[in-house]
């Protein structure tokens, strides 16, 4: 069962708990409750592996740039060396490869940023999500220690 399953499961049971006359408070079933936040913090495994999984993308995106680039900066070399050994052209081979060179490395860095924004952007949600998350349990512990009271 995922997370926001016993959160809805635990709020339910908060929600329709018995209440308390007076007190503004209601009567839950300890056990269920207890058992309903063990189940979630055995769950964030999940979401903590999730978050593994997008670091493992990231780094696969920026290899992939990575070999990307490097294939581009080959296929540059070997058309600046066919260039060279055309001796009529030697000067504008020389300019157009070092322009060559320039996009490669241009188009590489915009895709290594591009892949780490991204991975970035995954990673700061599923950040927000478990900080939510953790927040929310946090507050249920809290209510049941009032209850208890």
């Amino acid at each position: 069962m995922n997370i926001f399953n016993l959160l809805d499961i635990l709020e339910d049971e908060l929600e329709n708990g018995k209440p308390v006359p007076l007190l503004g408070k209601v009567m839950v079933d300890r056990d269920k409750c207890l058992d309903i936040i063990r189940d979630i913090r055995l769950s964030l495994p999940e979401a903590l592996e999730q978050a593994e999984m997008i670091t493992k993308e990231r780094q696969r995106i920026l290899a992939e740039a990575q070999k990307e680039a490097e294939t581009l900066l080959k296929e540059t070399e070997q058309h600046i060396k066919a260039l060279v050994d055309e001796h009529e052209i030697t000067q504008v081979a020389y300019q157009q490869s070092r322009e060559i060179i320039e996009n490669a490395q241009d188009s590489a860095k915009k895709i290594r940023l591009g892949a780490r924004e991204y991975a970035d952007e995954i990673l700061q949600e599923v950040e927000r999500y478990l900080a939510q998350q953790l927040e929310v349990i946090r507050q249920n512990r809290e209510e049941l220690k009032g209850s208890k009271k």
